[in-house]
């Protein structure tokens, strides 16, 4: 059940979505809270960095490790607008982090409950626990948006590519 200090994470994690929309990024935000304050932030940075790997929550947990100084994040909470992908799940449970809160679902790729449960996984060493659908609307909401806007932009588009359309916004990664 997500409470009021999720909402106001989320909203956190909203405007790193916006951010990174507006520098031409697929717009997926995240926090890293511990102890009721961020610790990081992130914002997908792949074409910006020319990296694959530099999905929104990877950055956080990064930025979040580098700021600790270890890779140990028990006792946090990652805020992220999108379910997470596969890499970004892995790496959530290798880095410990105690729970997972987001927004839209991802049908295509997420490995938090909708297409998989890597967060969960029993035969993992660590699981999170997980709230989901937090301001589920208006995360999803960016992503249709963005990939409207981008279609519009590039007429040669078939509309078969990972377009936001099926949000929660599925897969938009990719985009």
């Amino acid at each position: 059940m997500a409470s009021s200090e999720d909402e106001v994470f989320m909203a956190e994690a909203i405007a790193e979505a916006r951010a990174a929309a507006a520098a031409g990024e697929v717009p997926v935000g995240a926090v890293l809270v511990a102890d009721g304050e961020i610790l990081a932030r992130g914002r997908n940075l792949r074409e910006t960095w020319a990296d694959p790997t530099a999905h929104a929550e990877m950055v956080a947990l990064r930025e979040g490790a580098r700021r600790k100084g270890t890779w140990h994040l028990e006792g946090t909470t990652l805020y992220v607008t999108m379910e997470p992908c596969p890499m970004c799940a892995g790496a959530m449970v290798l880095a410990r982090v105690a729970r997972l809160v987001y927004g839209a679902d991802d049908p295509k790729a997420g490995a938090a409950g909708t297409l998989m449960n890597i967060v969960q996984d029993r035969r993992l060493n660590h699981r999170l626990t997980v709230t989901r659908g937090v301001r589920a609307g208006e995360c999803g909401e960016i992503l249709r948006e963005f990939f409207r806007a981008r279609r519009g932009r590039d007429p040669g588009r078939t509309g078969d590519e990972n377009d936001g359309d099926s949000v929660g916004a599925e897969g938009c990664r990719s985009g």
